[in-house]
């Protein structure tokens, strides 16, 4: 783990800038010349204005913020919509320093539009987080551009480990990648959900079904990881020859639930593809 880290600045601070950010500085980790965020109101700008170490600005005050927080950051990170960051980036080119690098966070924008906004010599690294990294939880995947060094991607890498574990991909896996990872929170969230709704046609009160649901599968990942075990073999385990999980286990897989979540994973990486054809 890095002793250290250099000025970072996060234009677009929202939901998975943010989750990022707030990791940062809850791993306790030295910022050399700090943190800079910039969104759009003051409103959110606020969110961050408590953080140690963080300077937060508020583009609709001071408009020229995002090239502010650029012009002294060696690792810029992009967070603003897709359809957003070409301009972003023709906006803060002249004002980068020469070794910065300048990482993704948008969902489906490729490496070749940072270049063709930056120059082909931009150091530029894809990265899709996910939100987990708030707690410092998170899963990272990273697609280094051409001209990144591998220093410069092992320093990126320092950062995100900062806030979880780094999966380093091709750029070609990069998307699909987000389907897994970027995106899996919501589909745990969505499982807590259902078997909460369960419990409750069961007679539980909403609190006691959400509370077993959700202990549920926190201490079921926590086992699987204390384990060593695959998942496989810990739901062997937990499955009794003609007992009732063997049984209500039948009609999940009758469900054909790994169909299901293949397409839902189709689905998401179409959505990406959108993207970054800016639909």
């Amino acid at each position: 783990m890095a002793d250290s880290l250099p000025a970072l600045a996060f234009l677009g601070a929202g939901s998975m800038g943010g989750a990022i950010l707030r990791g940062v500085v809850a791993s306790g980790i030295r910022v050399d010349g700090g943190i800079t965020a910039t969104n759009r109101t003051p409103e959110k700008a606020e969110t961050f204005a408590d953080l140690d170490g963080v300077t937060s600005i508020a583009l609709s005050e001071r408009p020229e913020g995002n090239l502010e927080a650029a012009r002294g950051a060696r690792i810029v990170l992009v967070g603003v919509k897709p359809a957003m960051v070409p301009d972003l980036l023709r906006e803060i080119a002249p004002v980068l320093a020469e070794d910065a690098i300048v990482v993704s966070l948008a969902a489906g924008v490729t490496l070749a539009t940072f270049a063709d906004a930056l120059g082909a010599e931009a150091r530029v690294i894809r990265s899709m987080p996910n939100t987990p990294s708030t707690i410092r939880k998170g899963v990272t995947g990273l697609a280094a551009g051409a001209a990144t060094s591998p220093e410069d991607l092992a320093l990126v890498r320092r950062l995100f480990e900062t806030v979880g574990v780094v999966i380093e991909v091709p750029e070609s896996q990069i998307d699909a990648l987000s389907t897994i990872s970027g995106s899996g929170p919501a589909y745990v969230f969505l499982l807590i959900e259902e078997w909460t709704k369960v419990g409750v046609s069961l007679g539980f009160s909403e609190t006691d079904a959400r509370v077993m649901a959700e202990q549920t599968f926190i201490g079921s990942t926590a086992l699987l990881e204390a384990s060593g075990e695959t998942p496989a073999e810990m739901r062997r385990r937990v499955t009794s020859p003609k007992g009732t999980t063997e049984r209500a286990i039948a009609v999940l897989q009758d469900a054909h639930l790994a169909d299901t979540f293949a397409e839902a994973s189709a689905a998401a990486l179409a959505r990406n593809r959108e993207l970054a054809a800016g639909k």
